[in-house]
């Protein structure tokens, strides 16, 4: 029989709590060795007839399953040689007052437990329970102790622990239902694509040996039904416990429910679950009132059971709709609802950051390895910016003075407050003198600012305690945003190393100085998150070059590479490369005639929709206007600077296949509309790239083209030219959707027919056409679709 262990507090918090949902913690950073700090000031302080730290555990069954429940004991005391007295110490800010009923039942829960352990254990008929609350602001402790006997502590315990059984053997019963119908699942189309059984075959193999295995699989592979049926079924063989589906963009997590509901309508009995954003999935009525009045967050704890046996009875694909409508039902936040429903679900389908991101990653899930998670992480080329991003934050000196502003007419009342508030305000000119007297925008320096770092951390627990003494602050709100990006910064801090720089930036008119961390190699943070799971599985259409993506994506030694080959006829789709059209940016005014002639040309050669795609929106305007000026009667539509989701889903719509008004699209390269849309058949007849897709001139970039180059690698093709040319890849990579589609992909830059481009093109690039005049464009064109 296997034995599976629960931890007491664990156990305690998930049968016990009541109540009012939490209002959003702001956290200390240094809480939690704060609050260990103080345990052992207590623990030493007590007498020797006092035992510290004690470990008292016991055996259950649950759905046939043998389990161990254990804990440590804050403190035992003896009198006489034998034990008199469970102790339990707990640490806030908050007053002892002050502290809700529920909370209270928590922290006795815990001694409850031990207390029945203990009289269980050594023949005992009575003991005192004394809770030693240390409030932190104040260090004022305070000292509950309540009289508890046997026949208490056995009634509570069983109490709690048929409760927690319940729950268990509720779950069990699901996962038994899902095993079976995993085992007899099939593949749900009469037959696999080209190279799509192999597919799966590796994903199973790396699952099998808790591997990792990275995929470029093309554009109508399959490839998340070609992942997801494998991970599947190594769930009803019990190989996996779990499946977390991680992608970067929300039309990606709707093929994933999609496959999810297509393998149920084929017998498949596994609970799906979509995470949405906090900020998307909150009801409109909780956006504007206090967590005090919420009527989602009071009583949450009370319903949030029925509300989750109710979803999970009633319902297998926990879309962001399934899960508003259970929460609308019930009257509980719909976020916080998805992330404890969660933990019984199969598959998870989420964002990056669920895993990778340090300030938000799902630590219910991730509190230390585990065998049976299976990562699959879809669209992986988005993961090496994303993981950047992740590991970057800044810090402003303008909300700092802002707030000194606000509160400078409280002298008498915030007085403590605005002293903290100067004194870190000092810490940032000290900084800005550097700057002022070299007259620098910007400096990125190697170190770590250590002497601001410290005096930050400082300033922010200060602010974490004025936050939790100060509820109805009127300006507590500015304060708490500032918080978050202090605690943000020193969050990020505690991974620096020499993958990371600081960058200061100033601002001499508005007196501003902006102190930014930025990570320029996430290869060991994506690494480290990885070994949290069982195998990974790392795929996209565009994961070339394939050894790059392997070592700056966490890749190791071991790791496995799979490239699949394009399913479709090379002689679907016409890659033409106008050699004698140069974009540079110092060419590009002279080469503007050829480039909008060349435009024509595609559009001219089959009546149909295109999209062109240019490196930034000041080129794409100038583009834009010199060929509506010369070519007036061709209709347009342009990607705005921001375009909210209905603004996107207008500009898509332009692209129908009746081609009553074909339409000529313009979009910024590596944007919104170059990745993720599906324009299949005559919605879309072919795509034009404008330049190679570098990235602008960057500091920050050139900074990490020197790191790379010293490590003796390429350092310009790390920092600009692979991630330029990937974007290029994925806009391509919008026209040939399926088995129909014909098309044509114009690269329109002369380096295009370059070796140090051609050298990554993948397979089913290498038959791209390189043209050398508007003559033989014109006819190349003309050839090709008079085939089709």
């Amino acid at each position: 029989m296997n034995r599976k262990s629960v931890g007491i507090r664990q156990m305690v918090e998930f049968v016990l709590r009541g109540g009012d949902l939490d209002p959003a913690s702001t956290g200390s950073q240094n809480t939690a060795l704060e609050g260990a700090r103080i345990h052992r000031k207590l623990q030493k302080e007590w007498e020797k007839t006092t035992k510290k730290e004690v470990y008292l555990k016991t055996e259950f069954e649950a759905a046939q399953e043998k389990w161990l429940l254990h804990g440590r004991a804050d403190a035992l005391h003896l009198k006489d040689d034998k034990y008199d007295e469970v102790r339990e110490i707990k640490t806030s800010a908050l007053k002892f007052e002050d502290l809700s009923q529920n909370t209270l039942t928590l922290y006795f829960g815990q001694a409850k437990v031990y207390a029945y352990l203990l009289m269980e254990q050594n023949d005992l008929e009575q003991l005192k329970l004394s809770l030693y609350y240390f409030q932190t602001t104040t260090e004022k402790l305070t000292i509950k102790t309540i009289d508890y006997t046997k026949d208490e502590a056995t009634e509570f315990f069983e109490n709690l622990l048929k409760e927690f059984t319940w729950w268990i053997e509720f779950k069990a019963e699901l996962r038994s239902k899902r095993n079976i119908s995993c085992q007899k699942l099939s593949f749900p189309f009469p037959q696999y694509r080209q190279n799509q059984h192999e597919l799966s075959a590796a994903v199973y193999k790396t699952i099998y040996s808790h591997k990792r295995l990275f995929v470029e699989a093309p554009t109508g592979t399959g490839k998340t039904i070609s992942t997801l049926f494998p991970t599947i079924k190594a769930l009803g063989e019990k190989r996996a416990e779990r499946i977390f589906y991680f992608t970067a963009k929300q039309s990606t997590r709707r093929v994933a429910e999609e496959t999810c509901a297509l393998l149920g309508d084929n017998g498949l009995y596994m609970h799906s679950i979509t995470l949405t954003a906090k900020d998307k999935i909150t009801f409109a009525e909780e956006q504007d009132i206090a967590d005090t009045e919420n009527p989602y967050f009071l009583g949450y704890y009370d319903r949030i059971k029925p509300a989750m046996k109710d979803i999970l009875t009633n319902e297998t694909l926990l879309t962001r709709e399934v899960i508003e409508k259970y929460a609308a039902k019930h009257t509980v936040d719909p976020f916080e609802f998805s992330l404890d429903v969660s933990l019984f679900c199969d598959t998870i389908i989420c964002d990056y950051n669920y895993l990778f991101d340090p300030l938000v990653y799902l630590q219910r899930f991730f509190p230390e390895k585990d065998p049976g998670n299976i990562f699959l992480i879809d669209e992986a080329h988005n993961l090496v910016q994303r993981a950047r991003l992740m590991y970057t934050k800044e810090i402003s000196s303008t909300q700092l003075d802002k707030l000194i502003e606000t509160y400078s007419p409280q002298t008498k009342k915030a007085s403590r407050l605005l002293d903290k508030m100067k004194q870190l305000r000092e810490q940032f000119q000290i900084l800005k003198e550097p700057m002022r007297n070299y007259r620098q925008d910007s400096l990125i320096v190697e170190e770590e600012f250590e002497g601001f770092k410290n005096k930050l951390q400082h300033f922010t627990d200060f602010i974490n305690d004025w936050l939790q003494e100060h509820p109805e602050d009127e300006s507590r709100q500015e304060v708490l945003d500032y918080f978050f990006q202090c605690h943000s910064y020193l969050k990020i801090s505690e991974f620096y190393g020499p993958e990371f720089r600081t960058k200061l930036t100033y601002e001499q008119d508005q007196d501003e100085l902006r102190l930014k961390i930025f990570c320029i190699d996430p290869s060991e943070l994506i690494d480290q998150q990885l070994q949290l799971g069982g195998g990974s599985i790392l795929f996209s259409a565009t994961l070339s070059p394939l050894g790059y993506y392997q070592e700056i994506l966490g890749g190791k030694d071991s790791s496995l590479a799979y490239r699949l080959p394009s399913p479709f006829s090379p002689a679907n789709l016409a890659i033409l490369v106008p050699e004698y059209i140069q974009t540079t940016y110092k060419k590009r005014a002279e080469n503007q005639a050829n480039i909008l002639q060349a435009l024509k040309m595609m559009t001219s050669a089959k009546k149909g929709n295109y999209l062109v795609f240019l490196p930034s929106y000041s080129y794409l305007t100038t583009i834009v206007t010199a060929f509506c000026q010369e070519y007036p009667e061709q209709k347009v539509a342009v990607q705005k600077n921001e375009m909210d989701a209905k603004k996107r889903e207008q500009f898509l719509e332009n692209f129908q296949s009746d081609l009553v008004e074909p339409i000529l699209g313009f979009a910024v390269l590596g944007g919104i509309f170059s990745e993720g849309i599906d324009l299949k058949g005559d919605r879309l007849s072919g795509v034009a790239i404008i330049s190679v897709g570098l990235p602008p001139n960057d500091p920050e970039l050139d900074t990490l083209k020197e790191y790379y180059s010293h490590q003796g690698k390429d350092g310009f093709q790390y920092a600009y030219q692979l991630p330029g040319i990937n974007n290029v890849f994925q806009a391509a990579g919008r026209v040939i959707r399926d088995e129909q589609d014909h098309g044509v992909v114009m690269l329109i830059d002369a380096r295009f027919n370059q070796r140090r481009y051609t050298s990554f093109y993948p397979p089913h690039w290498q038959n791209y056409h390189a043209v050398y005049s508007s003559t033989e464009l014109k006819t190349t064109l003309a050839n090709f679709w008079k085939h089709k």
